[in-house]
């Protein structure tokens, strides 16, 4: 594919989780992107995603549908559709779903090889 150009739905790369799915459409590994990481989170409801943090880029991370609690840092701030937050390099943080359906979250990396350290 070369880098740029478009992510068929088809291959879209899916990780399931024990509280819901990644689906990644731009990065270094699909080799479209030598600068960002675009993905899509899903957390099933009464889920959340284990505390984490990149220590090689910062996050945005927006939500298309449903309401989560997000943890960064320190503090717990509450989102629903609509909301969007900065996640800055080396922060931990994570989403738990506190709504009754599954939360959709886009986010975005600023790098193609986005690493993750457990907390």
């Amino acid at each position: 594919m070369g880098r740029g150009g478009l992510t068929p739905a088809d291959k879209v790369i899916v990780e399931l989780q024990e509280w819901g799915k990644l689906e990644w459409m731009v990065s270094g590994a699909i080799g479209n992107s030598d600068t960002m990481t675009v993905g899509r989170c899903t957390i099933e409801p009464g889920q959340q995603n284990p505390p984490h943090h990149h220590p090689n880029c910062d996050e945005i991370l927006h939500v298309v549908s449903g309401t989560i609690d997000h943890r960064l840092g320190d503090r717990q701030l509450p989102m629903s559709a609509g909301d969007t937050i900065s996640i800055p390099v080396g922060t931990v943080h994570n989403a738990r779903n506190v709504g009754s359906e599954p939360a959709v979250l886009l986010i975005a990396f600023s790098t193609a090889e986005r690493k993750v350290v457990g907390e």
